[in-house]
């Protein structure tokens, strides 16, 4: 089946959308990937995007607005990848939709909300899509993320040591081979924050941690910080910009220090969560994509904390870093059309595996594969 994965993350800069073939060999789910395009939010609506985010209130209106912005956004990514990486023989998209909201309370994940209403991505293309993947998770007894967990964990099965996932956007999270999956903290998302504070909104992000580079750490910044409570909680556990916006970041007491120190602080600070989390799970060798890959400064600082850990990108394994996430919703809409579930109970602490999504039709009407024997076992990339 080729399908289209569709992903914007907690970055929201762009729509991702990734192509691949994929098909069940026994209990094997092969992965062919057929490439990525990137179509980046126009500027009026990535504005609009940030302006609604948490803690701004928000009015219905403007719910309904970007719903219908977003899906529509998502549907040209999607016509684009189904013309230039499909040749028009696109069977399925897989739409993550732009997460606005995780309804967090401790430890407790009581809803979630995802935007992109999916009809826009099925009149555009014709093709049946499946969105709306996390609620049935969170229904569930769920924290609803990471969803990408079932695939690493197909994906790293039998690979000597303990090898950990992590990906790092907005919110980094890892997955480890015994299940256990968890946000580790902002990953970039406080890093963002802070490059579009200090140039007015003309810098959406440090690019190649180039303010970061030339500062200095603030070690008392640094430990008011690395206490938030956060940190503390057992997995599984999940956070995002409800948390970790400019709010947060104003309140952390950085006042008066240069954007230089402030971005130093907070790549140190991404990193320190990053590594603390892949030590506690006795990580080996940590596998790492998602946005946060290019900045050179964070990886050097993460490769620091880990000295006897080798840490790689998921290029060298076949998955482009920069498209992991959206070809891993590529796998669960694979999944949820076949009627397979996509969790792992232990990853997101679900009372039951659950079949994710909500399924939109296409043109010619609903028409899934009929559904297999059984689910894959482990996850293999085709060259």
């Amino acid at each position: 089946m080729r399908v289209i994965g569709l992903m914007s993350g907690t970055s929201y800069d762009a729509v991702d959308a990734a192509a691949a073939d994929l098909r069940l060999d026994g209990d094997t789910l092969v992965l062919k990937p057929l490439g990525m395009v990137s179509t980046p939010y126009d500027g009026g609506l990535r504005e609009a995007l940030a302006t609604a985010l948490p803690p701004a209130a928000v009015a219905l209106a403007e719910v309904c607005r970007l719903d219908t912005r977003i899906g529509q956004a998502f549907a040209a990514a999607a016509v684009r990848a189904e013309r230039e990486l499909c040749g028009g023989r696109g069977e399925l998209v897989a739409s993550h939709g732009q997460t606005v909201y995780h309804w967090v309370d401790g430890d407790r994940v009581h809803g979630t909300l995802q935007l992109g209403q999916p009809a826009w991505i099925a009149e555009a293309t014709g093709l049946p899509v499946v969105a709306d993947f996390r609620a049935r998770d969170v229904a569930a007894g769920g924290q609803g993320a990471p969803l990408v967990s079932l695939v690493d964990l197909l994906w790293l099965r039998g690979r000597a040591g303990t090898p950990v996932a992590l990906n790092i956007g907005g919110i980094a999270n890892l997955t480890a081979p015994d299940g256990t999956a968890f946000d580790t903290g902002p990953g970039c998302a406080l890093l963002d924050a802070a490059a579009r504070e200090f140039s007015g909104g003309r810098l959406a992000y440090d690019a190649d941690g180039a303010l970061a580079a030339r500062g200095r750490v603030h070690r008392p910044l640094l430990d008011r910080l690395l206490a938030e409570p956060y940190y503390t909680l057992a997995p599984p556990k999940t956070t995002g910009k409800e948390l970790f916006h400019s709010g947060y970041l104003r309140g952390s007491g950085a006042d008066g220090l240069s954007a230089e120190d402030t971005l130093a602080t907070l790549t140190l600070l991404t990193a320190r969560t990053v590594a603390d989390a892949a030590r506690s799970v006795g990580a080996t060798e940590v596998i790492a994509s998602g946005g946060g890959t290019r900045n050179p400064v964070l990886m050097s600082h993460i490769r620091d904390l880990l000295p006897r850990t080798a840490v790689r990108t998921s290029d060298e394994l076949g998955l482009p870093a920069a498209a992991k996430e959206a070809y891993a919703f590529a796998v669960l809409g694979f999944l949820t059309a076949h009627g397979l579930p996509g969790t792992d109970p232990r990853s997101t602490g679900a009372r039951h595996p659950s079949v994710l999504g909500s399924v939109t039709p296409g043109r010619e009407g609903l028409r899934l594969p009929p559904a297999p024997r059984g689910g894959p076992v482990r996850l293999v990339v085709e060259a």
